[in-house]
């Protein structure tokens, strides 16, 4: 009986694809929305940046249609798609040139002691949890869980970043998709060889930029108890402008990055040294009093920030209100926070959240 019924759904996705083949829109669309979430999950991947991939997903599905008729049927119709989105996304990556290297522009704040600049990853953009889960999900076994979590988090995008376009595409679909070296190289019109040699090099390149903590990363689908309690401190923190409060939340070499602005900093003791000015109700960088809401993004804890705007007169509108201010992406490493992204406030809508509170 569950052969019959395999064969019966291999016939009917049979003639689905043959009717799209044949120009039957509707058909074609059936094939294809089911697959945009996670084709849109992979461009993510590639290029780390949320609204290239959602117009790369687009792109992919335009090519598929006016191709349609190339379709022979030797792989699988997803596979198919994800060959046509991954070389779109290589096109992308030509056309545009980008390139993770180390921020040129000194930090911020001065920590006393040389630092090395963390990669400048301009075209970083953050994305809501409710858009990512199924990744978790639809994973098969604890590994795949954490290979999907891991992924899919700031620090392996920002890593990634450094890889040449053609390596970076043999890693995802090897490591991430777990797909087979045939099947890589059909994808990428290479040799088995050749995929296993990239592999190797890609490999390599991401251990040089990847966390030292890379083992700790995402233990589970949910923060710890721990990590939310350090998580409540840190909204804490900010709302009491407490600074003695904060510093027993951060790592000694946390690190701070805002793109798509070339702002950063390393060090405990200079991101105390800016965060002061803005709790200083004496200094050019007060706002006012700040208002957190947690939320989540790519899996990791994430705060947005809202500031009070009382004191300046071109926001009299806003007397008495908070307005957004930015969105913190937490790393949290060892019970310390190592690393926070630092997002305009124009990413609030994508998690639901509004530019200003009552």
């Amino acid at each position: 009986m569950v052969e019959e019924q395999g064969s019966a759904a291999l016939m009917a996705d049979t003639a689905v694809v043959g009717a799209a083949s044949a120009g039957d829109k509707g058909a074609f669309g059936a094939l294809v929305e089911p697959l945009r979430w996670e084709l849109r999950v992979h461009c993510y991947r590639m290029l780390g940046s949320y609204d290239d991939a959602e117009d790369i997903v687009q792109e992919t599905f335009l090519r598929a249609w006016r191709r349609r008729e190339t379709y022979e049927g030797r792989s699988t119709f997803r596979a198919w798609l994800y060959r046509i989105a991954t070389n779109a996304c290589l096109d992308l990556i030509d056309r545009n040139k980008r390139r993770a290297a180390p921020y040129r522009v000194p930090p911020l704040v001065e920590s006393g002691t040389p630092v090395q600049p963390p990669a400048d990853v301009s075209w970083l953009q953050p994305v809501p949890d409710r858009l990512l889960e199924p990744a978790v999900d639809g994973a098969e076994g604890p590994e795949a869980v954490a290979v999907a979590r891991e992924t899919i988090e700031l620090a392996f995008l920002v890593a990634i970043q450094h890889l040449p376009a053609r390596q970076r595409a043999v890693l995802i679909t090897r490591d991430v998709l777990g797909w087979p070296a045939t099947e890589t190289a059909a994808l990428l019109d290479t040799s088995v060889a050749s995929v296993k040699s990239t592999l190797q090099r890609a490999r390599a390149t991401l251990r040089q930029h990847l966390p030292q903590r890379r083992e700790d990363w995402a233990p589970s689908a949910e923060p710890s108890t721990d990590e939310r309690a350090l998580l409540r401190r840190y909204v804490q923190a900010h709302q009491r402008a407490d600074l003695d409060m904060l510093t027993e939340l951060l790592a000694e070499d946390v690190r701070m990055t805002m793109p798509p602005h070339p702002a950063w900093l390393v060090g405990r003791d200079a991101l105390l040294t800016l965060t002061g000015q803005v709790f200083d109700s004496g200094s050019e960088w007060y706002h006012g009093r700040w208002h957190c809401v947690v939320t989540g993004a790519n899996l990791q804890p994430a705060v947005a920030h809202y500031a009070e705007h009382s004191r300046a007169p071109e926001t009299k509108d806003l007397a008495g209100r908070f307005r957004g201010q930015v969105l913190d992406v937490l790393r949290i490493d060892g019970g310390r926070i190592t690393a926070i992204t630092s997002f305009a406030p124009r990413h609030f809508a994508a998690f639901g959240l509004p530019l200003v509170l009552p």
